[in-house]
């Protein structure tokens, strides 16, 4: 009877270790392929030839794409593990969603913290110098030859940033044992590394998130219809048709010589057509578009954005006030276990709205900033160097999202209980503790 159970046992490890294997092939598949619309939109269709430097913009296109999936990932997980621990609390027993448990959130958590690990430290760097990269002199040009001298660079950077630290600890702490733990590469340096980053993350996360928050009123002006209150839009775009009839009748009378003020008046052209065609818009956009959506949705963000601040202050007053309140702390409920807010599944579904608020407007914020304005993606005139740095600029915020959630205690689950999950799913769980 004992083997019997035993390999009862071992029969359902395997089969659910297949299942959370399948379940996380396809989330993550879904991702991709959504990643890879969202950025064949933006990138330049002059850069699509079928010569060598199209199979290298293709296989740039390939790591960017997963590296933008992984981001969506990181994303997505902290408001997947929420909704999953709500829906176990009000369903316990219910057999469709037993595949719905611990061992499967500690997987794709595991999961995305190896794969931005591999994007951030191996696939963008390799993606990025395999763009610049021409060949050696000397050696046959070819795909050969620009993987060799991507590789050569790769390794050269990993030694300079060793070298880096090597030196860093020689200065800081004259240690004999200091000096050969930098041999733990894999156990020690890449998860702190890997911290550092996140940290760093954390620290842009709380600079873009005001800035964007301050921005997010002005985004959604310029994207909703405002209301026309004392405004006459016809004759608004009659004013500004004749200005783009005279300013093309100032084109056509000009030579091709004086190429300086011909440039001068195509941007002018260009930012008039412009104005009129965002005029024509409001004038075609309906009542209900112009005098209820937009009052509706700036409201909503004023809500928003009050609760996430009120939010913010009360978890500082709480740190300040109590010191267990600090993240090292807590001891939060794991999944399942207890619900995570008074409110139940309401209160649930407000911290993932206000999650992902912030992660909008984080995002908002970056591009606000004057340091990476050049970095805005313009439609199908984005070029594969630019994909790459905004590929990695949102890894790094999406990776930060859930330390500066919990930091802010915008949540308070505990991703390292398991003692709701069944025994076949302890060895699963209990291998990724170091992990997470």
């Amino acid at each position: 009877m004992e083997g019997q159970d035993e390999v009862s046992a071992r029969e359902q490890h395997f089969h659910s270790q297949v299942r959370e294997s399948t379940i996380c092939f396809l989330l993550f598949a879904v991702l991709y392929i959504v990643s890879y619309f969202i950025i064949t939109r933006y990138k330049r269709k002059s850069d699509e030839q079928e010569d060598e430097d199209a199979i290298v913009n293709r296989i740039s296109l390939f790591l960017s794409t997963f590296t933008l999936a992984v981001s969506a990932g990181a994303v997505l997980l902290l408001p997947f593990s929420i909704i999953s621990n709500e829906i176990l609390l009000s369903f316990p027993q219910n057999y469709y969603i037993q595949w719905l448990n611990g061992s499967l959130i500690h997987g794709l958590w595991n999961l995305a913290s190896l794969f931005s690990n591999l994007c951030l430290f191996v696939l963008m760097p390799f993606a990025f110098f395999f763009l610049e990269s021409e060949g050696f002199a000397g050696l046959k040009r070819g795909i050969r030859a620009r993987i060799l001298e991507t590789l050569v660079m790769l390794i050269l950077l990993a030694l300079l940033i060793l070298g880096i630290v090597w030196v860093a600890l020689a200065l800081i702490d004259n240690d004999a044992a200091s000096m050969e733990s930098l041999y733990d590469l894999w156990d020690f340096y890449l998860p702190y590394l890997y911290s550092c980053i996140s940290l760093m993350g954390c620290l842009l996360l709380l600079l873009c998130t005001p800035v964007g928050l301050s921005r997010m009123f002005t985004v959604m002006g310029q994207l909703l219809v405002k209301p026309t209150i004392l405004e006459d839009l016809d004759e608004q775009i009659y004013i500004i048709t004749l200005e783009e009839e005279a300013i093309q009748r100032r084109l056509n009378g000009l030579s091709s010589s004086v190429e300086h003020n011909i440039t001068e008046l195509e941007q002018e052209l260009d930012n008039v057509k412009t104005l009129k065609t965002k005029l024509e818009r409001r004038k075609k956009a309906s009542a209900w578009e112009r005098n209820l959506v937009y009052p509706a949705v700036m409201v909503l963000l004023l809500i928003e954005t009050s609760i996430s601040v009120l939010l913010v202050a009360c978890n500082i007053l709480c740190l300040l006030v109590d010191e267990t309140a600090m993240p090292k702390g807590t001891r939060g409920p794991g999944i399942g276990n207890a619900s995570l807010s008074a409110f139940g599944f309401v209160g649930a579904a407000l911290e993932i709205i206000l999650i992902f608020y912030l992660m909008v407007s984080s995002v908002v914020g970056f591009y606000s900033l004057r340091f990476f304005g050049n970095f805005i993606p313009k439609k199908d005139d984005t070029t594969m160097t630019k994909i790459i740095g905004n590929c990695v600029s949102i890894l790094v915020l999406s990776s930060a999202l859930p330390v500066m959630s919990r930091t802010l205690g915008l949540h308070k689950l505990h991703l390292s209980d398991t003692s709701r999950d069944s025994e076949t799913t302890k060895p699963s769980a209990n291998g990724h503790q170091k992990a997470l």
